[in-house]
């Protein structure tokens, strides 16, 4: 009998933690986009944002080689305009729960790239680190 309720509760007890360990990467290139002519990026800066999730945005960007500049406002002259979504939760510290980056045409503001990342607080990795999970699987397979 004992036996019995340690196999249940020890296969409970890992249904439940593998539930807290979830963690999800992706991202969507338009067929028609040809992210290799990008050179010159603007990440709009969300109002609410005082982490400097537009800063770690840019600098990534600047990181892959291509000018990247970020303010609240959308500005002319540039190839893409990067917006972004950061979702926040707490587990005895607040952490990124959920990024989401989208690269758009200025002209038409046509969704040319999106990428997201998703680590719940088991997975958790910190706010650059997802900046770089995102931006990597967007230009996966893109030529320079």
């Amino acid at each position: 009998m004992f036996a019995r309720l340690s196999t249940y509760l020890v296969a409970l007890s890992l249904l439940i933690l593998s539930g807290c360990a979830v963690n999800r990467a992706t991202a969507t290139v338009d067929p028609s986009a040809n992210l290799s002519n990008v050179k010159r990026v603007h990440v709009v800066k969300v109002k609410e944002d005082e982490r400097g999730i537009n800063q770690l945005i840019a600098d990534r960007f600047t990181q892959l080689g291509i000018t990247a500049t970020t303010s609240p406002e959308k500005v002319a002259g540039v190839d893409a305009v990067v917006t972004y979504v950061d979702k926040w939760m707490w587990d005895i510290t607040m952490y990124m729960l959920e990024l989401t980056v989208v690269m758009r045409d200025p002209a038409t503001d046509f969704p040319l790239a999106t990428g997201n990342s998703f680590h719940t607080s088991l997975t958790r990795k910190s706010p650059k680190e997802m900046v770089d999970e995102v931006t990597t699987n967007i230009y996966k397979g893109v030529k320079p």
